[in-house]
């Protein structure tokens, strides 16, 4: 298949799973595994984290009136050491509060994880799991929480957790997610809080990967795969942004986990018959 139309498949394949709680990063590496593609551009991180940007326009995009609100109100809160009882100031500062403990852990073992976790089996396992956490989250955490209520510990751990989708097969908004659920988020508070906390750590990472790609650190690179990909992603990202907010008002997250299941029991078929 032409790589263009392979950055085409893959873009759409992040948009719609960078949303969805069923981890984009591990599609990222599922999908040309099962389709047998070995394209060095393809298959790198540095693809995948270059897809994120696609995603991340769509968050800007879906999220601007969020975020002309937020960045005035954050830098006002800084300016004045003071949160003022205002509640776009305090979330400001919350989602820093969040994207801090995900950033130090990308910077100290990012090459780790990119280096050993980043095969078929691996994530079909963690796919698993990261199911049978959203899955425990969602049926037994708390609602009694908004948004407006979340204290500065809490944005911290649900940061710590977003960590943790280093990993693919995890899902950061997935496991974000459950984190926000288990610390009391109800279901659309939780979606929305994971949506708007995606955004700085993605455009750190955004900008870490372009930066290799400069570098030349990545090799096959050319603008138009590049920007076919980014394309693709931006456009699924934003109908999966869409989708999502309006389904969790009144439905759980087992749909998601059934298909996690289903998804690495593909993968555990595939690799057994090869």
């Amino acid at each position: 298949m032409d790589q263009i139309l392979q950055a085409i498949v893959m873009g759409v394949v992040q948009g719609l799973t960078e949303f969805l709680p069923i981890s984009s990063s591990g599609h990222l590496i599922v999908v040309p595994y099962l389709f047998g593609w070995d394209s060095p551009l393809i298959t790198s991180l540095a693809f995948s984290v270059v897809l994120h940007g696609g995603t991340l326009l769509a968050l800007l995009v879906y999220f601007r009136a969020d975020w002309i609100r937020l960045v005035p109100a954050g830098l006002a809160a800084l300016r004045d050491r003071s949160l003022k009882n205002d509640p776009d100031r305090r979330l400001a500062w919350l989602l820093v509060a969040s994207t801090v403990p995900a950033a130090i852990v990308a910077v100290l073992l990012n090459d780790i994880f990119e280096e050993n976790i980043r095969q078929a089996g691996i994530v079909a396992i963690l796919m698993i799991i990261g199911g049978a956490i959203l899955w425990a989250a969602d049926r037994w955490g708390p609602r009694s929480t908004s948004i407006g209520k979340l204290t500065f510990g809490a944005a911290i751990g649900i940061g710590a957790a977003q960590a943790l989708a280093l990993a693919p097969g995890i899902s950061r908004s997935g496991i974000s997610m459950s984190a926000a659920r288990l610390l009391g988020l109800d279901r659309t508070d939780a979606v929305r809080y994971s949506f708007l906390m995606a955004t700085p750590i993605t455009a750190l990472a955004v900008a870490y990967e372009l930066l290799k790609l400069v570098k030349g650190e990545v090799g096959g690179a050319d603008a138009g795969t590049l920007v076919a990909g980014v394309a693709a992603a931006f456009v699924s990202g934003l109908l999966a942004i869409t989708v999502l907010l309006r389904y969790v008002r009144t439905r759980s997250f087992n749909v998601f986990v059934i298909y996690r299941i289903a998804l690495a029991a593909v993968v555990v078929v595939a690799f057994l018959s090869r």
